[in-house]
């Protein structure tokens, strides 16, 4: 995480954007060193099959996940 005064922002201010777009960091402005304000990338979410897709194809399942367990059923 980054911390600029706004002094600074106003006169850097496309080079810190590039920054931001570059490095995907915070940035925390501040005012009189107190934080005001706080500059974050647009990030996009992946959907669960690119999260997932790495492993596709790897895992092996003995049994259905979702059977209750012998101590599930020994509670009801």
């Amino acid at each position: 995480m980054t911390t600029i005064s706004k002094s600074k922002l106003k006169t850097h201010m496309l080079q810190v954007f590039r920054q931001i777009e570059q490095t995907g960091e915070e940035v925390i402005v501040t005012d009189n060193n107190r934080p005001v304000l706080r500059i974050l990338p647009i990030t996009t979410t992946k959907s669960v099959s690119e999260v997932f897709a790495p492993y596709r194809g790897q895992m092996v399942w003995h049994e259905d996940p979702d059977t209750p367990t012998s101590d599930e059923w020994s509670e009801l």
